[in-house]
């Protein structure tokens, strides 16, 4: 009672000294659920464990793992939706499960969050568990308190393989290599995004486009990408402007929300039966400080998917290193699922950190596309076409600066405390001429996602698309590669 005490003076404290503080904490719009977090007498997920009756621990073929979607959503038709965000080069759907107590319709104020498995074909404990966990949350909506929230206040959408051509020629009990790692052409998948650091010269492929013409369409909070390979959470960034001498230096490559990436990767990992102890998979491997990293501190990489979500849609998307081997025998996978139930459930509850509502105009109409920014974050993000926006942020004081077409800028301050989220609707007034140059110095430019970037990092000293430096450093990544993940 004290903590809530002291939380509601200093809120009112802050209200009382700044007028551009708005700090709400009972929803205005009357269709969002009350009920946004929590409750502090909500019981831990339950253990998960599996019977005859559900479904095996053993690897499924694209043609099994379609049967077991489609069964799944014919039986639990009011929590699920499956559908299919694209196909492979060899023709197979990329199949998609949502997830939710609200599948087929997106809950307003509520956002929507994912996890992506088998990005690499050779790594598909990811792919398995994303399986198992469709089958524990629509087993224990009805029985589980917390999973019974975590459906009703998010969208949870599940792409259990991105790569299954290379899941279909990669080999059980391989633990090293890269046989099946790649796509039908040969295209490592988490390396042919965008890049925000270095131009990525790499053909898209139709995997990568699917998942980028997903995401342009759904504006995820929050997502996973499960690999194997090491037992590690690894946070943007993962390039860097210099990846060449980066390899050796092992710098880290930060992101205006390291705080939070940080926060999230320890999320999974401290819930993760190992995952904490930070214990290298062999001895010539690295060690990981409470079983986290940054990305380019490991070793860099071009045109990685995290990165590209993050800069380009505000997604903050964390890689999850799952397994030391990276397709470990099936009679393994019971195990690596009870390491990971309870990180995968309370990763995603993440979603409902920080601040989040709606940005309107005068009349109560909601604001499409109106860009945001958290100020000293210079990541953006946007609205929905209902003017919803989500942003997570550890407790704390905070400027939001709000911008849109047609409207005189905004800037608000505001409060992130631990017990919930911070709700807040924002209203932009239309714009006076005055406002007319500042409006037009933040239109995005042609084809921009969003409106904000973070500062681009100087150019190095060096061309780092061609000749000796490029060759040496492609090399050296690949062999980071298909040592690690």
């Amino acid at each position: 009672m004290a903590k809530w005490l002291n939380t509601i003076v200093a809120l009112l404290i802050l209200n009382i000294f700044s007028s551009n503080i708005i700090i709400i904490f009972a929803q205005t719009a009357t269709s969002l659920s009350n009920n946004l977090e929590p409750e502090p007498s909500l019981p831990e997920p339950r253990a998960y464990i599996p019977n005859e009756n559900n479904l095996d621990f053993v690897y499924h073929s694209h043609d099994e793992l379609t049967k077991f979607l489609r069964a799944t959503s014919a039986r639990y038709p009011n929590l699920t939706a499956l559908y299919s965000i694209g196909k492979s080069i060899q023709g197979k759907d990329l199949w998609v499960m949502v997830v939710s107590s609200s599948p087929y319709e997106h809950m307003l104020g509520k956002p929507d969050v994912k996890y992506v498995g088998n990005i690499h074909g050779n790594e598909p404990v990811g792919r398995e568990l994303l399986l198992h966990l469709i089958q524990y949350l629509v087993t224990s909506y009805e029985t589980d308190q917390y999973v019974h929230w975590l459906l009703d206040n998010m969208r949870i959408h599940i792409l259990p393989s991105m790569n299954p051509d290379g899941f279909a020629v990669a080999k059980e009990g391989a633990c090293e290599g890269g046989q099946g790692r790649y796509n039908a052409r040969g295209f490592d998948l988490n390396r042919n995004f965008p890049d925000y650091f270095k131009q990525n010269n790499k053909r898209g492929q139709p995997e990568t486009d699917s998942v980028k013409d997903w995401i342009s369409k759904i504006q995820f909070v929050l997502s996973g990408s499960l690999h194997g390979g090491a037992l590690v959470a690894s946070y943007p960034y993962d390039n860097t402007p210099n990846a060449m001498f980066q390899t050796y230096a092992a710098s880290p490559s930060l992101t205006p929300d390291d705080d939070v990436f940080k926060h999230l990767s320890l999320v999974y990992a401290k819930n993760h039966a190992k995952m904490s102890r930070g214990v290298a998979c062999k001895s010539a491997t690295p060690a990981f400080e409470n079983g986290i990293t940054n990305g380019a501190a490991w070793y860099p990489l071009t045109g990685g998917m995290q990165d590209y979500q993050y800069v380009w849609y505000g997604c903050m998307e964390v890689t999850l290193e799952i397994s030391c081997c990276k397709y470990p025998p099936a009679y393994e996978l019971r195990k690596y699922w009870e390491d990971n139930q309870l990180s995968l459930i309370k990763f995603l509850a993440e979603a409902h950190r920080g601040v989040q509502g709606f940005v309107l105009d005068s009349s109560g109409t909601p604001i499409e596309r109106a860009s945001l920014k958290v100020k000293g974050r210079d990541v953006g993000f946007q609205t929905t076409k209902y003017g919803e926006f989500w942003r997570i942020l550890l407790p704390g004081y905070y400027k939001l600066e709000i911008f849109a077409e047609g409207f005189a800028p905004r800037e608000i301050e505001f409060v992130v405390v631990e017990q919930h989220p911070t709700l807040l609707n924002v209203t932009l007034q239309p714009a006076k001429r005055t406002d007319s140059a500042i409006i037009h110095h933040y239109r995005p430019l042609p084809g921009s996602p969003q409106h904000y970037r973070p500062p681009h990092p100087p150019p190095p000293s060096y061309n780092s698309n061609s000749g000796l430096f490029s060759s040496i450093t492609n090399s050296l990544n690949s062999i980071y590669s298909n040592i690690f993940g």
